[in-house]
């Protein structure tokens, strides 16, 4: 595999298109200044984030969002699992960590950005569903005897030793990203996001009162590119990880 700069590799595995984007995008900005080469593994097909579109429209719309928002932020490669958009279930974790044990070997990833496995009041199943997937394929793609067939590919074991974890609830946060740096990129990877943010926007419209209603460019400064946050230890601009440092096994 070829590595830039420090070598490292990450792989920042979400569910949904917008989800990379709006939780951890300076952070990533941040790995890839620093060297790191980074990859994406899109869980989803986003088929269900559009307002008035149809599934096979608003899943091409997204795939195609997704691959401009990874060029604008230097991200080498898309992986599109293509799962079905919120019916990604149980059943279907040992598919999708032998998945993800594949991928982490053969990109030889050193550190994953994902949603937290014990993120509390979680809503969204495929936020928690990835996030468990991610957890479990994170120590397996280590172990001599999972997988032991893809030896003679040629993919070796490879722990996942780093992970930066985000959750939308409470969190035990150890980890705090400056991201001034890198906001003006942020959101524009943001603004990328038209078709989730165009739902969002209009479901928006259909449950506030006459005197919130705002333009769909007002509501996107407002809720995402513009978003005041707290200041958190002095700083403006800022996203918060569960961090995991390396272990030796």
């Amino acid at each position: 595999m070829d590595r830039q700069g420090n070598g490292k590799v990450f792989a920042a595995v979400f569910p949904h298109s917008d989800d990379f984007t709006f939780n951890a995008c300076g952070l990533m900005l941040k790995l890839i200044e620093e060297g790191c080469t980074g990859y994406f593994v899109r869980m989803t097909d986003d088929c269900m984030d559009s307002y008035g579109l149809s599934y096979g429209e608003t899943a091409l719309r997204i795939e195609k969002e997704t691959e401009d928002v990874a060029n604008l932020l230097g991200i080498k490669k898309v992986y599109h699992f293509n799962y079905n958009n919120h019916y990604m279930c149980h059943e279907q974790l040992v598919e999708m960590r032998h998945r993800l044990m594949m991928i982490f070997r053969f990109l030889r990833v050193d550190a994953v950005v994902s949603f937290d496995p014990y993120g509390h009041y979680e809503e969204n199943p495929d936020h928690e569903i990835t996030g468990k997937a991610v957890e479990q394929a994170c120590w397996m793609a280590g172990r001599q005897l999972d997988l032991p067939e893809t030896k003679d590919m040629g993919l070796m074991p490879h722990f996942v030793r780093e992970k930066y974890y985000f959750a939308r609830g409470p969190q035990a946060t150890n980890c705090v990203i400056d991201i001034s740096p890198y906001l003006e990129i942020k959101r524009k990877a943001i603004r990328l996001h038209a078709t989730p943010l165009d739902n969002m926007w209009k479901v928006f419209l259909e449950h506030c009162g006459e005197e919130e209603r705002v333009s769909y460019e007002e509501f996107v400064r407002l809720f995402f590119t513009e978003r005041e946050q707290e200041p958190y230890d002095g700083l403006l601009h800022y996203e918060k990880f569960h961090y995991i440092a390396p272990t030796k096994f």
